[in-house]
């Protein structure tokens, strides 16, 4: 990524690998991306979507070196309005690689600016914001164990960037007519309903005035009536997928969280998908568009399936041999409780008490062969 100063606006260079320079289209490695379609990662290990020879090496925008990639121009103006999009097949050399804690001075500035106004742009169009904290698994003291994680600044900020890319490459598509979009619908008023029920009946504030984009963004997750609020807030809108079309465009073609059209169009080296959003935004018309829905939803389930293993692995792990204990938790759901420390979240056995109450709860068992852990109020 590169952002300078146009005027009031900014122009951003925004390079995307680009696997398909390597990828012989119906050849062997083109099938088994297929039939992965996403890499798969653990604490300490991944089951990569291509060889690591690619992924890691030739196909990597690697610091120093020059690379084929999919390099976007995107001129924004002072607002942060997309104003010009270019896209084009071109041989880029990264200078240098930094995580999101060692953002270089040159470019946190620039990067804040722009990442700022797409999130004022984001709010005036209705977009979701739902920062509910992740649970992570990491080493520590030579182990491993899990937390609840918020996102830096500057993750939101470059979030917004490849918001920014994907809502482009949505654009292009549907003015090619052919592509694969991320898709969401709307949630139904029912639904909406009982969230407003729920914010109700654990003393949550939701001014009649304040659309739900609006809402969730007041909530605090340290807060335990917050939290139990927010975790109904995230299963509100029907679940993301993918929608291909070749000729007219779907019905509804928009995200219902990004408030707009958008493609997953910056991670091909990890999502297949992405690899035929850049070959239809380059006006190729790639073969295959129409089994991907299905492929990626596979992939999606198989990789989730294995995320939500390795925490409960870590989880019952932890807890083993500290059957007996108490912990101090808060109910987020029916029977579903978020201790304060460690970060685990589990079912209760017994006893369901209502949403936002904060418990105290004892361990009846950490099974770690099983992968499962049961508590019961204490």
């Amino acid at each position: 990524m590169h952002i300078e100063p146009r005027g009031e606006g900014h122009r951003v260079h925004y390079a995307i690998a680009d696997p398909g320079a390597f990828i012989a289209p119906g050849g062997a490695l083109d099938r088994e991306t297929h039939a992965r379609a996403v890499t798969v990662y653990m604490p300490d290990a991944k089951i990569p979507l291509h060889p690591p020879v690619l992924s890691e090496g030739a196909a990597s925008l690697l610091p120093g070196e020059w690379r084929p990639a999919v390099l976007w121009t995107l001129d924004l103006d002072a607002r942060g309005e997309l104003t010009g999009t270019e896209v084009r097949r071109a041989q880029v050399r990264s200078v240098s690689q930094h995580t999101y804690e060692d953002v270089p001075e040159a470019l946190a500035p620039l990067l804040q600016t722009v990442g700022e106004r797409r999130l004022s742009l984001e709010r005036e169009r209705g977009g979701v914001r739902l920062a509910v904290p992740e649970q992570e698994v990491i080493q520590q003291d030579g182990g491993w164990t899990v937390r609840y994680r918020a996102g830096l600044p500057s993750e939101e900020y470059n979030a917004q960037i490849s918001l920014l890319c994907g809502m482009a490459a949505a654009a292009l598509m549907l003015r090619h007519g052919i592509g694969i979009l991320r898709t969401q619908r709307a949630p139904e008023e029912r639904d909406l309903a009982r969230l407003r029920r729920t914010a109700e009946a654990l003393g949550v504030d939701w001014p009649a005035d304040l659309p739900y984009p609006e809402f969730v963004r007041t909530l605090d997750p340290t807060k335990a009536n917050h939290a139990a609020v927010m975790h109904e807030a995230s299963r509100v809108a029907h679940g993301a997928g993918y929608t291909a079309f070749d000729g007219a465009p779907p019905d509804d073609p928009a995200h219902w969280a990004v408030a707009a059209p958008y493609a997953h169009a910056t991670a091909p080296l990890r999502r297949l998908q992405d690899r035929y959003v850049s070959a239809c935004c380059l006006g190729e018309r790639p073969t295959g568009l129409e089994a991907l829905p299905a492929e990626m939803a596979a992939g999606t389930r198989r990789a989730n399936a294995v995320e939500r293993a390795v925490i409960d692995l870590v989880e019952a792990g932890l807890l083993a041999a500290r059957e007996g204990e108490r912990f101090d938790a808060v109910v987020i759901d029916e029977g579903l409780i978020q201790l304060r420390d460690p970060a685990v979240r589990a079912r209760l056995a017994t006893g369901t008490p209502a949403p936002g109450t904060e418990v105290t709860v004892r361990l009846d068992r950490a099974d770690p062969a099983t992968r499962t852990v049961a508590f019961s109020l204490a």
